[in-house]
């Protein structure tokens, strides 16, 4: 096993509860090797990285494939305007491939950077979602089938956006009363157009109609409740909120990390899916350790361990000492430092 020493691990290795021990991307050192066979980990199943294509480098081509990814989104959404019809055909050959390799990225703080949106909000976010809404999927073990049904559903979840004027879409204050209830419509639009469009399952139809739904019957635009809500529809809701908080917006500045996180678990933004929050946060959270993060008292330090218990508030490794932010209740994590 000592040939194994200074060897470069390509993914989290995780323990029987399901808690990284060494996080990816860490080079093997004999301490590290000890904890891995104190674990009872099988050798076998260890993948390790070939370091032949620097960090940066591969960052710069993930930024690359999402760019183009919505700039070939942008003109086909676009195109409906003109055909009035959705160019199911080259959605699925131009955009589906590409949101299906980035969402096996292993690194996911990298990839949500990466889907940010910073300007062109509306298709941006279209790939965002249909991003996370697969690595989502994923997670929750979905076969390859069902995976491209989630994946197409998520990027087309918006396309009744394509129906409402720019000037309403892009305003940046909040909307009054008339423009919110116009922009609500943007699911039956999306559900209209889906639904009459050949070769294209009624499941995705149901998606774009049903994302703005919550579990408690206080979503739009049918009120319904959790037994009646598609769990694609569902997915989807927990990947748009995610996306929409983390990016910049005509009327908001992204939200910090904690913010997020602790929003979405409360179910500030509504009675989302208990069961895809909890996969979703505690998926995220465990691939922190390893990481280095920024504190919103301004220091930076190194995420150590997770608390199966309490994942929220990890440990923090700083300069001089360790900091337990289960502890200390006034400090969060403001950001993943790249």
């Amino acid at each position: 096993m000592e040939q194994l020493i200074g060897k470069k691990i390509k993914h989290d290795i995780l323990n029987a509860y399901g808690v990284t021990i060494v996080p990816a991307d860490s080079v093997l050192t004999p301490e590290s090797l000890q904890i891995i066979i104190n674990h009872r980990i099988d050798m076998n199943s260890l993948v390790f990285a070939s370091d032949k294509k620097p960090v940066q480098e591969n960052s710069i081509q993930i930024g690359e494939l999402v760019q183009q990814t919505v700039t070939v989104s942008k003109e086909l959404f676009e195109s409906i305007l003109v055909s009035r019809k959705v160019p199911l055909m080259e959605i699925r050959n131009e955009v589906l491939p590409a949101i299906l390799q980035l969402s096996k990225n292993p690194d996911i703080f990298e990839l949500f950077e990466a889907v940010k949106a910073k300007d062109d909000y509306v298709y941006q976010h279209n790939i965002g979602v249909g991003v996370i809404s697969t690595l989502i999927g994923r997670w929750l073990n979905l076969d390859d089938s069902e995976l491209s049904i989630l994946s197409l559903a998520a990027t087309l979840h918006d396309v009744g956006k394509v129906k409402l004027p720019l000037e309403v879409l892009n305003k940046p204050g909040k909307l009054n009363e008339a423009e919110f209830q116009l922009v609500k419509k943007h699911t039956i639009f999306g559900y209209e157009m889906l639904k009459g469009t050949t070769g294209l399952s009624l499941r995705i139809a149901r998606v774009a109609l049903q994302h703005h739904e919550r579990e408690d019957g206080n979503g739009y635009p049918l009120g319904l409740k959790k037994e009646n809500i598609d769990l694609f529809s569902s997915i989807v809701s927990v990947a748009d909120i995610f996306h929409a908080m983390s990016s910049k917006r005509p009327y908001h500045e992204p939200l910090s990390f904690h913010e997020i996180v602790e929003q979405m678990s409360e179910g500030k933004f509504g009675a989302l899916n208990p069961q895809i929050i909890s996969v979703f946060i505690e998926n995220m959270m465990k691939r922190l350790v390893g990481r280095q993060v920024l504190l919103t008292d301004g220091r930076a330090g190194e995420v150590v361990y997770i608390n199966p218990h309490n994942i929220e508030t990890p440990l923090i490794k700083l300069a001089d000492y360790f900091l337990d932010l289960s502890q200390e209740r006034d400090v969060h994590i403001q950001s993943i430092i790249a």
